[in-house]
C-alpha cells in the first residue's frame, strides 16, 4: 500500500498541473474562457479514451506494463508540454499525456482490492486515494514556486524527471508481484454477501451514470476556479494557483473515511448523500466571500470529490467478475473523463456569454436533477 500510494502520487504529479497553471497559460497564449476550457479538455478527453484499451489490456496482459505506462508515459508527454511554444503543440502534448496516462486507474484498484479482505475494500481504496489527493494538493504549491522562477513550462519539465525515475523503480518492484505479472490471484471471487461475484450487475448502470456525471460537472466547474479567483476576487495568478490546492486537501482524510463508512453502511447510501450535497456546494460558489469563506468552500468541494471516488471503485469491484473488472473500471473512468472533457468548454462558453454566476447555478442544478432521477433507479439498494 505505501508504494501504491506513492505510485498514485507520481501518476498525478503532471496531470495536476494544467488547472492551477491555467491563469499563466491563458496570459501566455491570450486565451478566452472557451479556449482555456479546450486546454483542460485536451487532456481530459484523451485521458478518458486511454482508459478503455488500458482496462481491456490490464485484464489480459497484466497490470505491470499498463501501470508503468500510466506513470512514465504521463511524465514523458508532460516534459514535451513544457517545451510547447504554440497553442497547437500545447494541446497535442496534453492530449498525448492523457492517452498515455489512461492505464493507471483501471489497473491499480483490482490489485489493491485483492490484497485486503472484502469488508475492508472501501477503506483500502480510500487510503490509496491519499496519494492522488496529496499530489493534487502539493503539486500546485510546488508548481507555483517553480513557475515563479522559470515559468509554467519549467513546472512541467521539472516535475517530469522525478516521475520518470519513480516509474522505472515501480516497474521493477511490480516484477516481484504475482498479480501484476498476470499470475493467478488468491480466490476472492466471492461477494461480501457470500454470493459469487456477478460478471455484470444491472445496478451498475445508474450507479455509474450518477457517479460519472457528478464527477464531470464538479471537474468542469473547478477547472475555472483559478480563473474565477483571479477575475472575480482579484487574486494574483500565483495566489489563485496556490489556493486551488485546497480543493484537494480534503482527500487526505476524506477518502479513507468515506471508504470506511461505505464498508459499514453501504456504497449506494454514501454516493447518494455525496451527490445530493454536491449541487448546493457548487451553487454556493456564487455567494461565498473571499478569504476564509472561499477556502472553506474549496475544501468542501474536495471532500465531495474524494468521498465519491473510493466508494465508486469499491462498488464496481464488488459487482463485477475478475475477468472483466479492469474493463468495467476503464469504462467508468472513460465516462467521467469524457463527460468532464466535453462539459469543460461548454462551461467556458457559458461563462463567456453569461458570467460565472449563471454558469455555476446551472451546474449545481444539473447535479441535483440527475441525482434525483438516479435515486429512484437505485432506491432500496444498500450494496
Amino acid at each position: 500500500m505505501p508504494l501504491f500510494i506513492l505510485a498514485h502520487f507520481a501518476h498525478h504529479l503532471l496531470t495536476a498541473l494544467p488547472i492551477p497553471l491555467l491563469p499563466m497559460i491563458r496570459s501566455d497564449f491570450s486565451l478566452d474562457y472557451t479556449r482555456a476550457g479546450i486546454v483542460i479538455s485536451a487532456f481530459n478527453l484523451s485521458y478518458g479514451i486511454g482508459h478503455l484499451p488500458a482496462g481491456w489490456l490490464a485484464d489480459r496482459a497484466g497490470a505491470r506494463l499498463i501501470l508503468t505506462i500510466g506513470i512514465c508515459g504521463v511524465a514523458l508527454a508532460g516534459f514535451f508540454v513544457g517545451l510547447s511554444h504554440t497553442f497547437s503543440m500545447l494541446v497535442f502534448f496534453l492530449a498525448l499525456m492523457g492517452v498515455l496516462g489512461g492505464g493507471y486507474h483501471p489497473a491499480a484498484p483490482p490489485l489493491i482490492s485483492a490484497s485486503v479482505e472484502p469488508q475492508n475494500q472501501g477503506r483500502a481504496l480510500g487510503v490509496h486515494a491519499i496519494g492522488g489527493s496529496a499530489s493534487f494538493f502539493l503539486t500546485p504549491l510546488i508548481a507555483v514556486l517553480i513557475a515563479a522562477l522559470w515559468g509554467w513550462r519549467g513546472s512541467f519539465i521539472g516535475l517530469a524527471v522525478p516521475t520518470i525515475l519513480f516509474g522505472i523503480f515501480f516497474y521493477r518492484f511490480l516484477g516481484r508481484v504475482p498479480a501484476a505479472r498476470k499470475e493467478p490471484l488468491p480466490a476472492r471471487e466471492i461477494h461480501p454477501t457470500g454470493a459469487p461475484r456477478p460478471r455484470f450487475n444491472r445496478a451498475l448502470v445508474p450507479f455509474i451514470i450518477l457517479s460519472t456525471f457528478t464527477a464531470a460537472v464538479i471537474f468542469s466547474t473547478i477547472s475555472f476556479i483559478p480563473l474565477f479567483l483571479v477575475d472575480h476576487f482579484r487574486y494574483s495568478k500565483e495566489t489563485a494557483g496556490a489556493l486551488f490546492a485546497f480543493v484537494y486537501s480534503g482527500g487526505l482524510w476524506m477518502g479513507p473515511l468515506s471508504g470506511y463508512i461505505s464498508d459499514r453502511w453501504g456504497r449506494v447510501p454514501v454516493i447518494l448523500t455525496v451527490c445530493f450535497l454536491a449541487g448546493p456546494v457548487i451553487f454556493l460558489l456564487n455567494w461565498v466571500p473571499a478569504g476564509y469563506g472561499i477556502v472553506i468552500l474549496l475544501v468542501t468541494i474536495g471532500m465531495m470529490i474524494y468521498s465519491r471516488m473510493p466508494v465508486s471503485e469499491a462498488y464496481i469491484i464488488e459487482q463485477t467478475h475478475e475477468s472483466n473488472r479492469s474493463l468495467i473500471l476503464g469504462i467508468y473512468f472513460f465516462s467521467s473523463s469524457e463527460a468532464g472533457g466535453l462539459l469543460t468548454p461548454v462551461i467556458g462558453y457559458l461563462i463567456d456569454r453569461f458570467g460565472f454566476s449563471l454558469s455555476f447555478s446551472l451546474a449545481g442544478a444539473a447535479v441535483l436533477l440527475v441525482t434525483f432521477l438516479c435515486s429512484f433507479w437505485l432506491r432500496g439498494s444498500r450494496a
